[in-house]
């Protein structure tokens, strides 16, 4: 992605138009989850308007990324 540095990135989407992603980045430290979605659409630049319908995203920092989830 142009702009942003990624440690991880996962993408899955079957019909070429609709997307999910998990998207790991230290940008993404100090911001809240819009700011980093904002960072990622940033990214995709004119993609966001011609190739992709549809982006659901989880993101993270690499901190948050590697601590386990609690339930």
């Amino acid at each position: 992605m142009n702009g942003l540095t990624c440690d991880h990135v996962e993408v899955q989407g079957d019909d070429g138009q609709h997307f999910e992603a998990v998207i790991v980045s230290q940008q993404f430290a100090g911001k809240n989850k819009i700011q980093q979605h904002q960072l990622v659409y940033l990214a995709l630049g004119d993609r966001m308007r011609s190739e992709i319908h549809a982006l659901a995203m989880r993101t993270f920092t690499p901190q948050t990324w590697a601590r386990p989830a609690t339930k």
